[in-house]
């Protein structure tokens, strides 16, 4: 459910966002799907491979017990909102890195989610201190609605490039075009350039 938009105090936001108040549960607007997701914990499988030296795959157990990190960033959609301020937990995805080692030609991930969504970075931009994959927010474990298992927080860019629900992550020597970068927007989805469309 999702509470009323409410203005907050102006910050330091990127160009065309405004920054409002939501309860935990943000609900979702996800046209690629028809409803949520419904993941069993105890069947979930996080799968790690493509270009690496040492794939892996991690049940949900396994993944709670690698190096947990916290991360406090504001969140910004594409749809011109902006919640400030989340901490999220979860896994850094530089010890992801440290973990599967990328082959020399590795210069692109692909996730993979459980509804089919699909969004890729280059690994230089998936190497800031505060890009994690997470799986709690302001102390508690993701609900459903925004991402539950486990999603990515990608802060300088908009939240469709923070894929939801993931299940596979997978290093690439290509590109691969995302959901929605195939649709129209933006695959850089700078959020301090007002990088929101495709030119």
């Amino acid at each position: 459910m999702r509470s009323e938009d409410k203005d907050v105090n102006s910050q330091d936001l990127p160009p065309g966002q405004r920054a409002i108040k939501r309860l935990l549960r943000w609900g979702t607007d996800h046209p690629a799907i028809a409803s949520v997701p419904r993941i069993d914990l105890k069947k979930w499988l996080l799968v790690i491979g493509g270009e690496v030296r040492k794939p892996a795959k991690l049940r949900w157990n396994e993944l709670l017990e690698l190096p947990a990190v916290e991360s406090v960033s504001d969140f910004h959609c594409v749809e011109g909102w902006s919640v400030l301020g989340l901490k999220w937990e979860g896994v850094s995805f530089k010890y992801i890195v440290e973990l599967v080692e990328p082959n020399e030609n590795a210069e692109f991930v692909l996730f993979n989610c459980a509804d089919g969504y699909t969004t890729s970075l280059s690994l230089k931009e998936l190497s800031q201190d505060n890009v994690i994959l997470a799986y709690k927010v302001d102390g508690r474990y993701l609900e459903e609605g925004i991402g539950a298992p486990l999603r990515l927080v990608v802060p300088d860019k908009y939240a469709y490039k923070s894929a939801m629900w993931i299940t596979g992550i997978e290093f690439t020597p290509k590109k691969e075009l995302g959901y929605w970068e195939k649709r129209g927007y933006s695959d850089t989805a700078d959020v301090w350039k007002n990088d929101r469309y495709s030119r």
